[in-house]
């Protein structure tokens, strides 16, 4: 499947780091060939939370780790932390660079201080050290010795399940703890909320809620411009910002609609303080596509309101004042012009010159479309700072759609596009090939060097701690540099792999988009969009359009389920 970008008004500057480093020449050792007899060795440590880490856990399992290498005479090669990873997560940043720097063989063995510091999880750690032993690195345990034989592996296992049942027994009595005490009345929270001070367990006196007077007419103020005065949240905000009234914590010094929703279907107000509403889960769309996640259950599903524990707590209004604004919260939400849903061809791919994203927004009921900035959005009730006008988002939807279809559709575009994309990317390959040339003439002189130092220290010229500390950069260099060469290879390799459409493809491409793409449905146009489009910066005046399409044999498009439609892949065959 072949790139061709739709327009390119900027391209981005690629700057290649140039390749240089200094050499350390030891001109009188012995000739001999002699080889070192320390063991070179990496040490990996973990701590679970940054508590642990203001704790000084992480310089305690380094400090022992090193103690133990230097009494065996193990020369460290590099230092593996993960500092605030969950064991129970074998997706960690400098677990991985481990395991992947296993095969390029730069040390011998993996130091660690102990089985639960690889993982928590038995599954976990037979995984990883399986891995490494299928790559001849040995593994060796501080606490503990690693299994060499089918006994000791029976045992190590049996010692890893104990482990494990004993961490999920551990927490399933902290869970029946937690429950014990709020059946009991206490309140269990990290933060009082807002309207209430949070007095805590003193003198066998359970911790409790206390109304904190100057928030608690806070509270009552907001109930009361919704119940009463039919206050949108938006309007709640500007009264609050105008009173120069500002909640508890926020970066901004203002308030925020959600905030406010919370805070106005909260039942601990009417004196009804809850507990176990809801638990953490996994996200099943995350908005950010992280690699590495330190906690996997980041969003909350809220459980039936019978299973509920209801706390009592001082009440800040009556019961018919909090149903009031409930039920002109949800009058407000019925008839906001915002819940007309109008059709965004480029929602999601446009963006503003100052750097943020547009959003479509409906005057008049939809009479009107714009693409607006989202920084007026972000900064209420604050003066927004981007000063850009909307984009007609008629407009701007047909002028892009027109273009992709004339591209699609025009062979002569098309087989330009085609050589251009070539062009470039042979360029490349071409001036990576210097580069290569360079690093290659440097990796055998930095291995000519390592050797030198290996003989000087055979012949007894220094010792392992000074060889450590004239080796370990040099290692480090040389991993840079194979794997800099690895990828320039893989680039060239990639080059000379690529299947080039024919120019009876091409045409049948192009003549098939003719008559197919001005008559496709508005959801049709949309997931089109979506898997041709990287990303559009526009002004009132002008838009660029950033992308590539894919012309081999079909055309594949996806759509998204962040904007209502059906995530699985679809075909359009050509």
């Amino acid at each position: 499947m072949l790139d061709v970008f739709i327009i390119t008004l900027h391209q981005p500057s690629r700057l290649m780091p140039g390749v240089g480093s200094k050499l350390i020449s030891i001109e009188s050792m012995n000739r001999e060939e002699l080889v070192p007899s320390t063991k070179l060795i990496a040490i990996y440590a973990r701590v679970s939370t940054a508590r642990q880490e203001e704790e000084g856990t992480v310089e305690t399992q380094l400090t022992a780790l090193r103690d133990f290498a230097r009494q065996r005479g193990y020369s460290i090669v590099k230092e593996y932390i993960d500092d605030g990873w969950s064991g129970d997560i074998l997706v960690r940043p400098s677990l991985d660079q481990l395991r992947q720097d296993a095969r390029e063989k730069t040390w011998q063995a993996v130091l660690v201080y102990d089985p639960d510091r690889l993982a928590r999880r038995y599954s976990y750690q037979e995984l990883v050290m399986d891995e490494l032993r299928e790559a001849e690195i040995e593994i060796i345990f501080v606490t503990v010795s690693a299994p060499k034989n089918s006994e000791e592996k029976i045992l190590h296992g049996v010692r890893g399940l104990f482990a494990e049942y004993e961490r999920a027994k551990i927490a399933e009595r902290f869970r029946l703890g937690k429950l014990r005490k709020v059946k009991e009345g206490h309140i269990l929270v990290s933060e009082a909320l807002y309207g209430y001070n949070y007095i805590p367990k003193l003198d066998g006196k359970h911790g409790y809620y206390e109304i904190n007077p100057e928030e608690a007419r806070v509270v009552r103020l907001i109930f009361s411009w919704v119940a009463d005065d039919g206050c949108t949240l938006r309007k709640i905000v500007r009264k609050l910002q105008g009173l120069g009234i500002k909640p508890r914590k926020s970066k901004r010094g203002v308030w925020n609609t959600s905030t406010l929703s919370t805070l106005l279907r909260h039942k601990g107000y009417i004196g009804e303080a809850h507990w176990g509403a809801s638990y953490a889960v996994a996200p099943q769309h995350p908005i950010k596509q992280d690699a590495y996640r330190k906690v996997k259950k980041t969003s909350r599903r809220m459980r039936p309101g019978e299973e509920w524990l209801i706390i009592p707590v001082p009440a800040i209004i009556d019961k018919k004042l909090f149903e009031r604004a409930r039920a002109q919260l949800d009058a407000n939400f019925a008839l906001s012009q915002r819940n007309k849903k109008n059709e965004y061809l480029l929602a999601g791919k446009i963006g503003c010159v100052c750097g943020r994203s547009r959003s479509g927004e409906g005057v008049l009921r939809g009479k009107h479309l714009y693409y607006r900035c989202t920084d007026r959005v972000l900064s209420f009730p604050l003066s927004a700072t981007c000063k850009e006008r909307g984009i007609n988002a008629r407009i701007a939807d047909r002028l892009v759609w027109d273009k992709i279809a004339d591209l699609m559709g025009s062979e002569e575009l098309l087989s330009e596009q085609i050589s251009r994309w070539l062009g470039t990317r042979r360029a490349k390959v071409q001036s990576s090939g210097d580069d290569v040339a360079a690093a290659e003439k440097e990796l055998a002189a930095l291995k000519v060097q390592e050797d030198r130092y290996n003989k000087a220290y055979g012949a007894g010229l220094f010792t392992v701690e000074q060889l450590r500390e004239y080796t370990t950069p040099l290692r480090e260099k040389l991993t840079s540099l194979k794997n800099t060469i690895a990828s320039a290879q893989q680039q060239e390799n990639a080059i000379h792999v690529t299947e080039m459409p024919s120019a009876d493809e091409i045409k049948q491409f192009s003549d098939a988009a003719q008559t197919t793409l001005h008559n496709l449905s508005f959801q049709a146009r949309r997931a089109i969009l979506l898997n041709t489009v990287e990303k559009i910066v526009g002004t009132a005046q002008q838009l660029q359009v950033r992308g590539y399409i894919p012309v081999k044999d079909h055309v594949e498009f996806k759509t998204s389920n962040r904007h209502g439609q059906d995530a699985t892949r679809h075909r359009i065959s050509v």
